[in-house]
This record gives C-alpha cells, sequence and structure tokens, in this order.
C-alpha cells in the first residue's frame, strides 16, 4: 500500500513511517529541508518530502498528486501545548480548515483520507464520551480540532488521544516527564483513555487494511486510567529516572471516551495499558542508549 503521512516530524507522523516503512511504500511531507532533519537517522529521500508548508495548499496538492497513494494520514495539527495555540488564524487554518480541504481532494483522486482529532472537543466535566455526545469545548484548540472533523465518503476521523516520545518539540506529557527531577505531582482526578503512538500507529494500519470502506467519525479509547496511576506505571519500568511521583487530587478533568462502537465495529481491541508502557518504556531505553 502507498501511503502518504503530513506531518512527518511530529509525534505521530515519525512513529507512523517507522512502524510501516518495512511492510507498505510510506512517505512524509516535513516543513524544512531535509539536512535538518539528519541526526534523527530516519528521513531520506526516498521516504520523505521536504519543504512543504500545509498552508500553501496548491504545493501541497500537487505532492499529493504526484506521489499517487492509496491512503493520506493528516497528523499535522495546532496541539494544545504548543505556543502558538491561541494564534486563532493558524489554529482555525490548520485545525479547521485544511482537513476538509483534503478531503475535497482525496475523494476527488479517489484517495482514502485518515484524519486525527482529540478528546479535547469534550470540556472533560463528564467522562466517558460517546460519539452522539454534544461536544462542548470552551478554547480555541479543542473548537478547532471539532470543526476540523470529516466524515464524507473516503474519510475517516479518529478521535481520540495519544502520548509518545517527540523528535524535537518536547512539549508532550511523556517528554515533560522525562525531563524532571525529584518530587513531581501526579494527579489522580485527571482521567485519561488515549494510546501510545506505537498502538495508534497499529490501529490506522488495521483500518487501511481490513476496513476499506469505514469511514465517518470514530472514537478510539484505551481502559481509561488516571494520570497519576499512568506515570507511575512508566516510572516503575524506568527505575533509572530520579523522580518520585506524589498524588495530587487538587485538579480534576475527565476527556475519557467511550470506544466501544469502533471495537465493535472494526473488532481492533486496544491494547491494555501494561503492554502500552512496556512498549513506549522500551523506547525510551532504546533512545537514551543511541544518544
Amino acid at each position: 500500500m502507498r501511503i502518504l503521512i503530513l506531518g512527518g516530524d511530529g509525534m505521530l507522523g515519525h512513529q507512523l513511517l517507522s512502524s510501516w516503512q518495512g511492510r507498505h511504500t510510506v512517505a512524509v511531507t516535513l516543513r524544512q529541508s531535509l539536512s535538518h532533519y539528519v541526526r534523527y537517522n530516519l528521513f531520506n529521500q526516498e521516504n520523505s518530502i521536504a519543504d512543504v508548508d500545509v498552508r500553501e495548499f496548491s504545493k501541497l496538492a500537487q505532492v499529493v498528486e504526484d506521489f499517487r497513494p492509496d491512503a493520506v494520514i493528516n497528523s499535522v495539527g495546532i496541539i494544545k501545548q504548543r505556543d502558538d495555540t491561541n494564534d486563532a488564524v493558524q489554529s482555525i487554518e490548520i485545525n479547521a480548515l485544511l482537513p476538509h480541504k483534503l478531503a475535497v481532494l482525496c475523494e476527488k483522486i479517489e484517495v482514502r483520507l485518515v484524519h486525527l482529532s482529540t478528546d479535547c472537543v469534550f470540556s472533560g466535566s463528564k467522562g466517558l464520551y460517546r460519539e452522539d455526545d454534544l461536544p462542548d469545548a470552551r478554547d480555541l484548540y479543542g473548537r478547532s480540532k471539532l470543526l476540523g472533523e470529516v466524515a464524507t465518503d473516503g474519510a475517516i476521523t479518529l478521535r481520540s488521544s495519544i502520548i509518545g516520545l517527540e523528535l524535537s518539540r518536547n512539549k508532550s506529557l511523556v517528554e515533560w516527564f522525562l525531563a524532571q527531577q525529584g518530587i513531581i505531582w501526579g494527579f489522580r482526578r485527571a482521567i485519561y483513555s488515549g494510546v501510545t503512538t506505537l498502538e495508534m500507529a497499529r490501529i490506522i494500519e488495521h483500518l487501511l487494511t481490513q476496513h476499506p470502506n469505514l469511514s465517518g467519525v470514530w472514537q478510539v479509547a484505551s481502559q481509561p486510567i488516571n494520570k497519576y496511576e499512568l506515570l507511575s506505571g512508566l516510572l516503575k519500568r524506568l527505575p533509572e529516572l530520579d523522580i518520585e511521583i506524589e498524588a495530587d487530587d487538587s485538579f480534576a478533568c475527565d476527556r475519557s471516551l467511550d470506544g466501544s462502537h469502533f471495537q465493535q465495529e472494526t473488532g481492533y481491541e486496544i491494547s491494555g495499558w501494561p503492554l502500552m508502557l512496556d512498549e513506549l518504556a522500551q523506547q525510551i531505553q532504546e533512545r537514551t542508549h543511541c544518544a
């Protein structure tokens, strides 16, 4: 299968490339020149299309048409942790408008589109949200991502959340955690139902190969876990870290999703946290040894 990944230097994009490039013909788009990414030993002339700004849609459309993929994965987005999240123009342009432009393009050239949305379309006041619950995000990020959800024929939106290693930005939960020393706080009332980037790579590949006609908005969710338990589980697998986690009940947010509809439709059973944390800890240790 020929797969084009938009945002190859992002947390999910680079994991998709790493996971799939041995089994599929995969290429990624990169924002900067290829020389900028040499130190990662991942991107090359064969698997990367450099200097692609997704805001220049005519150029992006030409990239898609030239590569002639069977599927496009849109893993580009202005995420909540970035400084430009409150830049309304950029957030709306990339999070809200771009997915719909891609959906129109992909439908025209008969290419499948997989777009990634977020649990942040919900406020976190309730938890175990279903697909038919009314999204109630109050911030620009959540609202812009909601506007970007696509459900046309040939397009599928996966509403979920991911954790994993980054290449350079170091804005995510895991990268923040790895940079800490001493005592940190783990929120026991912050409930999470996302998956690791490695698990998401398996999920998307399953969709592409086993469910070619599935479209619409689908929630992908693991068994809910609180952030204290999640970080404690990761620390248990990385005893070399100089970190102590203390429980904190001062902050409450439950954006957990009900992913049962997706699992029933696809037959895909989301991995449990013991396996996902085992794999994540192994990735962290491998990166440390290669540094």
